[in-house]
């Protein structure tokens, strides 16, 4: 753990670590230099404050990444009034002087960074002017040596920067997927809500009726089995009034009460026949004993066909289908194949009312069934699912 944390230490001050030990050094250079015949002219503590005012600013570049190496350039330049060759003398002060262009060239804005290389170039001119020693040979090495600096700060940093917008890019695409993926469920949860409203506020209307009217069947000393009744066919005519307003807050307002039965897998042949009719030839399997269905699991089991056999034909370009409904060992499994396009198309996700991939997962999830989609081995696509009869 500490091993680790030393590593995570030095990768991210590495730098700083330089420019620390770089402060020591010039210092300990100005110093022992200063009688020198080419040494730094001082005076002695200003050359010192020079170094520092020179090379502390690159602490400050992460917070200023342009006006860090800037500061480095004007701190260079104006110590050159006072002391000519405290610059072009020293080692570090050179070394600075590069990091400072390299620093100038990561700057992400491109008219900064190339703004900063033409300040840089012109505190080297300054720099080179003052010098008692230096000329117009080594003002045009200095300026092709920073420059090359420069130009690998600027090259290494674009590559950089497209790097981190590309993983931006797809950590955007990621969140958005799941936002879709997320409204995709709460839509689909919506719709099944209004959808099982349907079902069972039929099967409460059902009961109601016939409690209605065994209550005015019995005879008159059965006060005790009418009163029962009666609270029955009352509780029953609360329920449906409360169902209709906590489903009518679920709907959209152009829709309206569904007035037509939910449709079922009895209704499978006439969604097979549509889908033929519209030019895709469909094999339909049935296998097994038909059983009875609950009916929101029968409701389910035919979204899901009808899914299937939506994105077959609207949108993996399929030329042949089959749809297999299988029963056995109290369950019920779908499958939709065909032969059009794979996954990761753009043509999986449904048809944006809802019935998408995502919905059928929700909608396979509410009755503890299971639910798979993907491409098959030999080309095609294929969507299965096993929902419980009980």
């Amino acid at each position: 753990m500490n091993r680790h944390r030393l590593w995570t230490l030095a990768r991210h001050y590495w730098f700083d670590a330089l420019v620390l030990a770089a402060v020591g050094v010039g210092l300990a250079e100005v110093t022992l230099t200063q009688d020198d015949r080419n040494g730094p002219l001082g005076p002695l503590w200003f050359d010192l404050l020079a170094i520092l005012a020179i090379t502390l600013p690159l602490f400050l570049r992460r917070r200023y990444p342009f006006g860090a190496p800037v500061a480095v350039g004007v701190a260079g330049a104006s110590a050159s009034f006072v002391d000519g060759r405290l610059i072009p003398n020293g080692l570090i002060t050179i070394l600075v002087a590069i990091a400072a262009f390299v620093v100038m060239g990561i700057v992400r804005d491109r008219t900064q960074a190339v703004a900063g290389l033409a300040v840089g170039i012109g505190v080297t001119a300054v720099v080179a002017h003052n010098d008692p020693k230096g000329g117009v040979g080594n003002f045009v090495f200095t300026s092709i040596a920073f420059s090359i600096a420069w130009t690998i700060g600027f090259a290494i940093s674009r590559k950089f920067w497209e790097a981190d917008e590309a993983r931006e890019r797809a950590a955007q695409a990621e969140r958005e997927r799941e936002e879709r993926a997320r409204l995709a469920v709460a839509d689909e949860r919506t719709r099944i809500a209004r959808e099982l409203h349907d079902v069972v506020g039929h099967s409460v209307s059902v009961m109601t009726v016939q409690a209605s009217a065994a209550r005015r069947l019995l005879r008159p000393h059965q006060e005790k089995e009418r009163e029962a009744l009666l609270v029955v066919e009352q509780t029953g005519r609360e329920a449906l009034a409360e169902m209709r307003r906590m489903v009518g807050v679920l709907r959209r307002p152009e829709e309206a009460p569904a007035l037509a039965p939910q449709p079922s897998l009895q209704h499978l042949d006439k969604l097979v026949d549509h889908a033929r009719e519209a030019g895709l030839p469909v094999e339909l399997r049935i296998e097994g004993t038909p059983e009875q269905l609950p009916t929101g699991v029968d409701l389910t089991a035919y979204r899901l066909v009808q899914e299937g056999l939506t994105n077959a034909l609207k949108h993996a370009r399929a030329r042949q289908a089959e749809v297999v409904v299988r029963y056995g060992d109290g369950h019920v499994e779908l499958a939709v194949s065909d032969d059009g396009r794979g996954a990761g198309d753009g043509g999986r996700d449904g048809d944006g009312s809802g019935h998408g991939l995502v919905g059928m997962r929700e909608r396979v999830s509410v009755y503890g069934g299971e639910f798979e989609a993907g491409p098959r081995a030999g080309g095609g696509y294929r969507l299965r699912a096993r929902l419980p009869i009980v």
